[in-house]
């Protein structure tokens, strides 16, 4: 009959393949006790509490609270920015057309004023070179601008300054003239009116010498030399052991020369016609209706002043140098 098993806790449990008994436990001196000597630990004597060094941490200032958001805007609506960017577009485009329309109209306004008055300089310094038998310059008044004035034909003012070389027969003379309120209007007879002209003519010693030389071949020939006397208002011509006191006059808008003395042999009245040949010359010469106003002696010559009103511009029949106009 075989034995039931035995389980931990029954009457001899322990039998056959049992571990065995524990060995008798040996006990560990314990620390300070009898057995083992013992180590004394010196207790650290308290340090005071002003003793400990400190460090102060300076307390940093809190920070400056955000600013205060703004509210967001919505956005707008596609159409209206559409809308928008349109009509900003619009606006620009507007203003640069404008610009460009002005400086187009600017540019060729500017454009013609130029040729206007290299076409009007071409021809009024033609017309004055042939009338002065001299080399001249024209300028022009400016208000209004020279542009409507060449296309109405009404010119407010005009200049003329010849070269000094000579005007028609006298050498040596230099006109200065302005021309006021001229109007071209072909009328058949004449090509137009001016209103006023003013000219100022110098005729040097060295001039009237050379001018009397050439026009009187008797008597200019023996001419040497021309001095003047402002003080006297007189002009004298040398001419080897002679000479010829002559005082320019104004007389019926003639400027002429009346001999007060002659020094030698040739008769005063022979003197005078032939001086009186000469200043005719000179004044029938002289185009639209000029006639001497004033005249005085200088240290370096003579000087006259001219004018005329309401002088018909002859047409090519009349005087050819006015043809071109």
């Amino acid at each position: 009959m075989t034995n039931p098993p035995r389980r931990p806790g029954d009457p001899g449990w322990r039998g056959r393949g049992a571990p065995p008994p524990d060995p008798a436990t040996r006990r560990l001196p314990r620390p300070g006790g009898p057995d083992s000597p013992t180590e004394q630990f010196r207790a650290r004597p308290a340090r005071p509490v002003d003793a400990v060094p400190t460090e102060k941490i300076r307390r940093l200032p809190p920070p400056p609270p955000p600013p205060a958001a703004r509210p967001r805007q919505p956005a707008p609506a596609p159409s209206a920015q559409k809308s928008s960017r349109a009509t900003f577009f619009n606006r620009q485009t507007t203003i640069l057309l404008a610009v460009i329309v002005v400086a187009v109209l600017a540019g060729g306004l500017a454009g013609a004023e130029l040729y206007a008055r290299h076409r009007a300089d071409d021809i009024l310094v033609a017309v004055a070179e042939c009338v002065v038998e001299d080399g001249a310059t024209i300028s022009y008044g400016v208000n209004p601008p020279f542009l409507w004035q060449h296309i109405t034909g009404h010119y407010t003012n005009i200049s003329v300054e010849t070269a000094g070389d000579r005007v028609q027969s006298a050498q040596g003379m230099t006109a200065d003239v302005t021309l006021r309120d001229v109007r071209l209007q072909d009328s058949g007879n004449s090509q137009g009116v001016i209103g006023s002209l003013d000219a100022t003519l110098t005729w040097t010693s060295a001039g009237i010498k050379d001018t009397v030389a050439e026009n009187l071949p008797v008597v200019g020939a023996l001419v040497t030399g021309v001095r003047t006397d402002p003080a006297a208002g007189t002009i004298v011509m040398d001419a080897g052991d002679s000479s010829v006191t002559a005082k320019p006059v104004v007389a019926q808008g003639d400027l002429n020369l009346e001999v007060l003395e002659v020094a030698g042999p040739f008769p005063k009245d022979t003197v005078q016609s032939a001086l009186d040949d000469l200043t005719r010359k000179l004044n029938d010469n002289y185009p639209l209706g000029i006639e001497a106003d004033s005249v005085e002696v200088t240290e370096t010559g003579v000087v006259g002043t001219f004018s005329s009103q309401n002088a018909s511009i002859p047409n090519e029949e009349t005087n050819a140098c006015f043809a071109r106009l």
